[in-house]
């Protein structure tokens, strides 16, 4: 069963992207359709700008511009920082291809800066290349820093105040308390722990 005021197939989006870049227009028109109509009948922010930012993916015109522009202005307001990022990076590789390239950097940095801190590899790195093919060289950024936010850095915050609040306060503002709770999942399990008071124990 879905969430309420989400759309009913987390998958669509990733299909459309994949479509597209496996040149299946037909597949790709046809999930937008199926998307469009779930993200509509849904109108959330969070629904609404994975829509948008996938239906930019589907046009050549300036009509791609605007619609990375809302989806953007939509997840901004939400607590998925991912799909935003993703927002970011999709727009900033469409504006290096116009050529845009002063525009596309802006994004870029974003996107790398934001996936870099999550701990997401591979988005990062994506950003990084595509910020190289903007003639701006990225610095590849080390993700077990305890500083970032990685499993190892989100359980390095709750050692100096084990509350969730209290953590997630001190977390960069785009990131989003599930993400926290995500990274702190993965963390417990490696050290076989259930709670931040023995994460707080064993990081002292």
């Amino acid at each position: 069963m879905s969430r309420p005021g989400r759309p009913v197939n987390w998958a669509l989006p990733e299909l459309i992207e994949a479509a597209v870049r496996a040149g299946t227009p037909e597949l790709a028109a046809e999930t937008d359709r199926r998307l469009t109509d779930r993200s509509q009948a849904s109108g959330t922010d969070w629904a609404l700008g994975v829509a948008a930012r996938s239906h930019a993916l589907l046009v050549d015109d300036e009509r791609a511009n605007d619609l990375y522009t809302e989806a953007i202005e939509r997840l901004a307001g939400t607590r998925v920082a991912v799909e935003l990022a993703r927002a970011h990076l999709l727009y900033g590789e469409w504006l290096r291809r116009q050529p845009r390239r002063l525009d596309a950097r802006k994004e870029l940095r974003i996107a790398h800066e934001m996936f870099t801190n999550f701990g997401m590899e591979a988005f990062a790195e994506r950003a990084r290349v595509e910020l190289q093919a903007t003639g701006e060289r990225a610095r590849k950024r080390a993700v077990e820093s305890l500083d970032q936010l990685t499993p190892a850095g989100v359980t390095h915050r709750p050692a100096r105040g084990t509350g969730k609040h209290q953590q997630r306060d001190r977390c960069p503002a785009f990131i989003s308390p599930s993400t926290v709770e995500y990274h702190l999942r993965k963390a417990f399990r490696k050290l076989d722990i259930k709670s931040r008071t023995q994460l707080a124990d064993r990081l002292r």
